[in-house]
């Protein structure tokens, strides 16, 4: 836990001149931050062994907080150059060694590292029919996707569900909790890959947001 302390320590410095997350309240970050990124860890320890990544990742959560406690190998996944670069920083001084970045969109990641995931997380990122799509591709077999979500619709999870055979992607989980500040719900969605997908995947890059798979 100190390691996981001193990065937030390190991000909500870096904060001050970069935008890498919302929340500059130390005791909120706590909570929302290191908390809640470590509600996943259960979860992501049934994984098979394997890589770990933490798609659209931000200032590095929940992705900074599993790779210190499961000690995966870790790749934390943004489009945003520079959130990438100073994370990139933080760990490199810290001497997380077990985590790199990829700065660049998940399809192109699917391309250059196909089926090369155990598990993968995803918070506060997408839908979870456009997230099923970006990570099939990326899972290996028997490999698991860990949502964060806040607020779920039922016409989400029906639609999400409808996916799985198409996805080869198969719902073990559907969890509902409250953090310790009494008032932030979570909903952990996590979801198996049992087979290849039915669709050639990855689609064009933004397809799985614009033109979500029916």
């Amino acid at each position: 836990m100190d390691v996981i302390e001193r990065y937030l320590d390190e991000l909500l410095v870096a904060n001050e001149t970069t935008n890498l997350t919302r929340i500059v309240s130390r005791e909120s970050a706590e909570v929302l931050h290191i908390e809640d990124s470590l509600s996943g860890l259960k979860y992501v320890n049934e994984a098979p062994e394997g890589p770990y990544a933490d798609l659209g990742t931000g200032g590095g959560f929940p992705g900074v907080p599993l790779a210190v406690k499961t000690g995966r190998e870790t790749l934390l996944v943004d489009s945003v150059k520079k959130k990438t670069a100073i994370i990139q920083d933080i760990v490199d001084k810290l001497g997380i060694a077990n985590v790199s970045t990829y700065a660049g969109r998940i399809e192109d990641l699917a391309r250059e590292m196909p089926e090369r995931f155990a598990v993968l997380t995803a918070r506060a990122l997408s839908s979870l029919p456009s997230l099923m799509e970006l990570a099939s591709p990326l899972l290996f077999e028997g490999g698991l996707l860990v949502c964060y979500k806040s607020h779920l619709s039922d016409e989400e999870r029906d639609h999400a569900l409808s996916l799985q055979d198409k996805l080869g992607l198969d719902l073990i989980h559907d969890d509902t909790f409250m953090l310790s500040d009494g008032e932030t719900t979570r909903r952990m969605f996590v979801m198996k890959k049992f087979k290849q997908p039915d669709v050639k995947l990855p689609r064009k890059t933004g397809m799985a947001q614009k033109r979500p798979l029916k």
